[in-house]
């Protein structure tokens, strides 16, 4: 029988392995290198075998005795630990591959894709995760670390893309937290991480919000040389300050001419909540004059010059503007709606309810939005033809 005192007594050998025994078939192998090395001596059908049991004193002598119990509790049920044991680590393995931080967030993203969430919003968590994969992919999901997502965040922050570097972290909490709501993580180390990285500077969107450089910006607009899809959509985006997005997406089945009404889907919105776009009259003019070009040749209202099944780029609009003569740094396809909202609100004449629900913007009061559902649909449709009839004077004015 071994003792603790007569194994740290034990000097390793000079050359071959030396075997010392304790009870049951359990040894502890001294090799010449000094090292300790606990193993079970056992016959199962017929057959002499070894099953390690680890190094001594990271097992200690009660440890390795419990474990030859157990192996032996095993051997009498008629199951070979040894195989045992290498069907665990086989298991092990295989389940180390499907919890992978790249495997959770392939995972996370089908999950996404089931809830509808927009094609780009997609496309935009596949180049975050493109991101991340180098440093993270292969690591199983449980032992990510906050030094391990700072090691991938860092060179993006030193290259001077601070928003890149926020928004991958929130992308990288993503995966985190799913992996925890799916018992396969225990902690998000993103939020160790707040505060850690430079906090990017907002730019704005340029807009021109005033009345008279606007009106500018119109009649240059309603002189664009380009193709004349691309001016439509211009002062259609004038009249309905939609997302850019929005309208490049747009199909003719969600156009009501005779209601005036346009319905954007849910699944396009940021927010994901089916928004409805009052028409006014010089809008539907420009659908009609639209439908006109495009008739027959696709379901969308902007279709792209090589497949009318796909839409305009989403650099299209910019480019025009462009084009023009308006700077990135006056005017963008998104500054559509501050100019809209900036004139509306100025104006007095509408509710900021309105303006807001018109923009599709949601509260951020959480209890607020939930007793204050209110459409003011009555109060969009007349703001809508204001403003429509707004952007004919600004034309005017010099």
């Amino acid at each position: 029988m071994l003792s603790d005192a007569k194994i740290r007594a034990a000097k390793p050998p000079p050359s071959k392995t030396l075997k010392l025994s304790d009870s049951g078939g359990l040894q502890l192998w001294l090799q010449p290198t000094g090292s300790k090395l606990w193993n079970l001596a056992y016959r199962f059908e017929g057959r002499q075998k070894k099953l390690a049991i680890g190094p001594y004193p990271h097992v200690g002598l009660k440890a390795a005795r419990e474990k030859r119990d157990e192996a032996k509790a095993l051997l009498a049920a008629g199951v070979d630990p040894g195989q045992q044991k290498r069907e665990a680590k086989a298991n092990a393995s295989r389940q180390d591959a499907a919890n992978t931080f790249e495997a959770i967030a392939a995972e996370l993203r089908e999950k996404k894709r089931r809830e509808g969430k927009a094609e780009r919003t997609l496309v935009k968590f596949d180049w975050y995760m493109s991101l991340a994969r180098d440093g993270l992919g292969a690591r199983p999901v449980a032992e990510v670390t906050a030094p391990d997502i700072l090691a991938v965040l860092r060179p993006i922050e030193a290259r001077g893309r601070h928003e890149t570097a926020e928004k991958l972290r929130g992308a990288i909490g993503q995966v985190l937290r799913y992996a925890i709501a799916t018992a396969r993580a225990s902690n998000d180390p993103t939020t160790a991480l707040r505060g850690a990285l430079v906090t990017p500077t907002v730019t704005p969107r340029a807009a021109i919000i005033a009345p008279v450089k606007f009106g500018a910006l119109l009649r240059a607009i309603d002189g664009f040389e380009g193709a004349p899809e691309t001016r439509i959509a211009l002062q259609l985006l004038a009249l309905t300050f939609a997302r850019p997005g929005e309208l490049r997406l747009a199909e003719w089945s969600e156009f009501d001419l005779e209601a005036a009404l346009w319905i954007v889907p849910a699944t396009r919105m940021k927010m994901r909540r089916e928004h409805r776009v009052p028409l006014a009259s010089q809008a539907l003019t420009l659908l009609r004059e639209l439908r006109e070009v495009w008739t027959g040749r696709s379901n969308l209202l902007f279709p792209g010059q090589r497949s009318a099944e796909r839409p305009i780029s989403e650099n299209t609009i910019n480019a025009a503007l462009r084009r023009l003569g308006f700077s990135k740094d006056e005017m963008t396809g998104h500054g559509f709606r501050a100019s809209a909202s900036s004139m509306l609100n100025e104006s007095g004449l509408w509710s900021a309810d309105a303006i807001e629900r018109q923009l599709a913007h949601v509260d951020n009061d959480s209890v607020r939005r939930a007793y204050h559902r209110a459409e003011y649909w009555d109060a969009r449709v007349k703001m809508m033809r204001w403003w429509a009839d707004r952007c004919d004077e600004l034309r005017r004015m010099r």
